[in-house]
């Protein structure tokens, strides 16, 4: 069983910045895909960006492409977040996941952080 553990959520004004962690308990994490998901009450677990295994390519969901990055450290087990020019739209639990070969999630979800956005 592989355990997530996301944090960095918190408290942001509109146009402030936030920079999530996920760590993964999995000696082989470098072989997985990442991804950032969110979700808001009354709705289901949106891909926001991904990477590859190697960190070399990235894709974004079209609401936050140019506002959020995504990273990882492979030899930290863990993967990143940056997110800029926040707004309320971005309040959601944020949850990390691997990503099989159908680009769907892998592991069972991690507690998730939670991220408000002030206007």
């Amino acid at each position: 069983q592989v355990h997530m553990e996301e944090s960095g959520g918190g408290l942001a004004q509109a146009g402030g910045s936030l920079t999530l962690s996920c760590v993964a308990s999995l000696q082989t994490f470098s072989l997985y895909p990442m991804a950032w998901f969110r979700q808001t009450p009354g709705y289901g677990r949106d891909i926001v960006a991904r990477i590859t295994s190697d960190g070399d390519t990235t894709d974004y969901a079209t609401s936050v492409k140019g506002r959020f990055k995504i990273s990882r450290e492979n030899f930290k087990n863990a993967v990143y977040l940056q997110m800029n020019n926040l707004n309320p739209e971005d309040t959601a639990v944020y949850y990390c996941n691997a990503l099989n070969a159908h680009h769907t999630p892998l592991w069972s979800w991690g507690q998730g952080t939670q991220v408000t956005v002030s206007s």
